[in-house]
């Protein structure tokens, strides 16, 4: 998107003729690295630039599809980066930031996450203190793309006490990201207090016969409560993103409602 309105503004000065433009705009809709082909059109087609999943890729492959994204948007993300890896990143591009817990890497301002901040908001919360690693980086995925976070972490249903003393932030939410390994209770739980949508995250926290997720996932899409869609095994990152589209919408309807006229409500009427 940044490139793109580069080349119009120098088409616009008389810097690039028609063909010129034309050719360099083509060109735009991904940068070819050699190793990958980074997405720069993402970010106008879905609201978000593209994320780069770190696993399996190199500290150097991660690092050049950062500065290409930083070059593009200003901004990127990166998950499930080891240490390691975010080491040899961080040597190339020190203003990036790691968060060791969450494996997660970025290039950007998060969202300050007030609890006095009237904007639509998304609760994330965990069952145990084991899932947090997992919580956090939905957390963190939310506060990247610019939605307001509250955290509740070690809320399992050993002790729903812990729950209920949350009711009413979690009621107040857009939506809520249950995070939960074990028996993967939590989410179903939850689904049966509030009115919002849940997404439920399994995590591969667990003895034997948890299967590392496995019984949590299989739990979570047998949940008898409505409203509850699950993602992926340690899936944070998927769970903040469908989180902060609900989110995002919910805020559109919002603003919607607040500009129509007083008496009525709902999306814009036709023309």
């Amino acid at each position: 998107m940044k490139r793109d309105l580069e080349i119009l503004r120098a088409f616009r000065s008389g810097q690039y003729d028609e063909e010129t433009a034309a050719a360099l705009l083509r060109q735009a809709r991904f940068a070819d690295l050699g190793h990958t082909r980074v997405d720069l059109e993402r970010e106008g087609r879905t609201g978000c630039a593209e994320v780069i999943f770190g696993e399996n890729k190199t500290a150097e492959e991660i690092a050049d599809i950062m500065r290409e994204l930083v070059r593009d948007t200003g901004r990127a993300l990166a998950t499930r980066v080891s240490p390691d890896k975010a080491r040899v990143v961080l040597a190339s591009m020190p203003e990036a930031v790691y968060d060791a817990r969450a494996r997660l890497l970025r290039v950007g301002n998060l969202h300050a996450s007030g609890a006095e901040s009237a904007e639509p908001y998304v609760v994330v919360i965990s069952a145990g203190t084991s899932d947090a690693p997992v919580a956090e980086e939905a957390a963190l995925t939310l506060e990247f793309l610019g939605t307001p976070v509250r955290r509740r972490f070690d809320c399992g249903v050993a002790g729903l006490h812990r729950l209920l003393a949350e009711l009413d932030v979690l009621r107040g939410a857009a939506a809520v990201v249950a995070v939960a390994g074990m028996e993967g209770a939590l989410p179903s739980v939850v689904a049966g207090l509030v009115a919002c949508p849940v997404i439920a995250v399994p995590t591969s926290v667990g003895y034997g016969a948890s299967f590392g997720g496995v019984t949590a996932l299989l739990a979570m899409l047998n949940a008898c409560a409505s409203g509850v869609s699950v993602v992926n095994i340690d899936n944070g990152f998927g769970g903040g993103f469908n989180a902060h589209l609900i989110a995002r919408a919910h805020s559109a309807t919002q603003k919607t409602r607040a500009a129509a006229p007083s008496g009525i409500e709902g999306p814009p009427w036709p023309p």
